[in-house]
């Protein structure tokens, strides 16, 4: 994914060349019994409020060597409300790299109450955030106004390439935890959980990244698994080089979709009366941004990752159609600044690095530029808008300080069954991961959203979705699977937002409810 704190978003030879390690049994591999957690009061005010309790689950940092160096993972929990419990459920936003502690708090965002009957269990997945050690390499890898994404000049392409070189050789001082941030080691610390908290079975909410850990773990632990709701479902033959390169082109359509809906409200923000006048606009500022920075900081680079944030989702639109407006018609680059900031919290870059930490060492990606570079320009030359900033963003993998292993081969079979969510143009996690998850987990029933672009977007207020999975996990019940290679049930997405001062504009209270609480939600999910 090419981000987890503003997005973005999930990438070796072609997943369709990799070899697959086999799965693995829940009895496979040497035996770690962890300590219980002590729990305590939580440093977070909104944890504390929501009535959580914090601790640390220790683990190994490699489970080969039970007995050697240890990591802490930091633990939420919310415990369940009613008189009788559904056991636990861990919850991940994505990422890799995504901070989850606070995600203990979803269960109150699950429709007629459902979310009650759990104990909600909110994490850091190793080297994350509040879990010890966190990683960081440089902090100040994406300050304001980089060389240019698209390497028009070997000088340029080379400048990159030395960029991230560094990045990648940078993160050599975190030592040894680099050779254990596999999904499969996150996937052991969460059974590892599951034993703390003296548990036979866990329940599990991911979202993004966190539909592929899912995937992983469920492989790995079928019978541990007693319910599954998996939201913006990772393709399993994807990982990671080639899910990116799809990541570019579906992008590039989701960007023309927001360009339209720009242009639709022409009246508002004065940037173009078709989505072609709105596009040759944003590509022209980008040019002139590149050329001469906002404020000598926002430069083209810059301004292509705010907007990255509308292809992800809907209800960012207008805060950034409000940004486009300011800068194009009163020069306001302040508001860009905020905006890619809130993208990239400045001196922090322990998410990418753990992006990274997974990502690289998943599967082994491409070691040859010269793959990279033609693969990239025949994408760039079909879909423009990310596909150059994506491929920065990932090839620290080309150098990456650590053995990559072998992918492990999802097999949902053995999976009582799983709920999976995915609105049809979601470029994050393409709709094709979800049908293909559908297609491996013979259990699971598909809700899907036609037309809809965003990505993750369960539980913010879709009623036709969110009662679904109010329904799954009250009691068990899935949709009926229906015949084919198709979704078991449509609904419809989020819906986009209409500006304040739009003409003719219509009061949707159901609209504007779903876009405040997917906002919400969002803020958790540090997308």
């Amino acid at each position: 994914m090419k981000r987890i704190v503003a997005a973005v978003a999930a990438a070796g030879l072609a997943a369709g060349l990799m070899a697959a390690a086999p799965a693995a049994s829940a009895d496979s591999g040497v035996r770690f019994d962890p300590a219980p957690i002590a729990w305590g009061p939580c440093a977070s005010n909104s944890l504390k409020a929501a009535g959580a309790e914090c601790g640390f689950l220790e683990v190994p940092m490699d489970y080969s060597a039970p007995g050697g160096a240890k990591v802490s993972v930091a633990v939420s929990r919310i415990k369940h409300k009613t008189a009788k419990s559904q056991g636990i459920m861990l919850v991940n936003p994505g990422g890799p790299g995504g901070s989850g502690l606070g995600l203990s708090v979803l269960g109150k965002y699950v429709p007629n109450h459902a979310g009650d009957n759990y104990d909600w269990i909110g994490f850091d997945p190793r080297g994350v955030g509040s879990s010890k050690p966190a990683i960081s390499c440089d902090g100040n890898y994406f300050s304001y106004n980089r060389p240019a994404y698209v390497p028009s000049t070997p000088q340029l392409e080379k400048t990159w390439l030395d960029r991230t070189k560094a990045y990648a050789e940078a993160c050599r001082k975190n030592g040894a935890i680099l050779d254990h941030l596999k999904t499969t080691d996150v996937a052991q610390d969460m059974d590892s959980l599951r034993k703390a908290l003296g548990e036979k079975q866990i329940n599990y909410y991911g979202f993004s990244y966190g539909t592929y850990l899912g995937q992983v773990y469920s492989t790995l632990y079928p019978k541990n698994v007693r319910r599954m709701v998996l939201d913006g479902n990772v393709d399993p033959r994807k990982v990671w080089y080639q899910a990116n390169l799809d990541q570019d082109v579906a992008f590039d359509k989701n960007i023309k979709i927001y360009f339209d809906w720009l242009a639709k409200y022409d009246d508002v923000y004065h940037l173009g009366k078709t989505g072609d006048a709105v596009e040759r606009l944003w590509y022209d500022t980008q040019r002139k941004l590149t050329r001469n920075p906002a404020g000598g900081i926002i430069g083209g680079d810059e301004w292509t990752d705010i907007f990255l944030q509308a292809g992800y989702y809907v209800f960012g639109w207008v805060d950034m159609a409000e940004a486009f407006d300011g800068y194009v018609h009163k020069g306001d680059w302040q508001t860009l600044k905020k905006l890619y900031d809130d993208s990239n919290p400045p001196g922090n870059d322990n998410g990418f690095a753990v992006y990274l930490g997974v990502q690289c060492t998943d599967v082994q990606w491409p070691t040859n530029w010269n793959k990279w570079r033609v693969d990239n320009w025949l994408t760039y030359f079909r879909a423009p808008f990310e596909t150059w900033g994506n491929a920065w963003f990932n090839a620290p993998c080309v150098y990456w300080p650590a053995k990559a292993g072998k992918p492990v081969n999802i097999d949902g079979s053995k999976v009582a069954g799983a709920l999976l969510i995915s609105e049809e143009l979601d470029a994050a996690t393409p709709y094709a991961g979800s049908l293909e998850v559908r297609k491996r987990f013979p259990n699971s029933s598909l809700i899907s959203a036609p037309g809809g672009t965003t990505h993750a977007g369960s539980l913010s207020g879709v009623s036709c979705v969110d009662d679904k999975v109010a329904d799954y996990l009250a009691t068990g019940a899935l949709p009926k699977r229906q015949p084919g290679n198709h979704s078991d049930v449509q609904c419809s997405p989020v819906p986009p937002p209409v500006p304040d001062g739009a003409a003719a504009q219509k009061s949707d209270a159901s609209a504007k409810v779903a876009q405040e609480k997917q906002s919400t939600l969002a803020q958790l999910l540090h997308f």
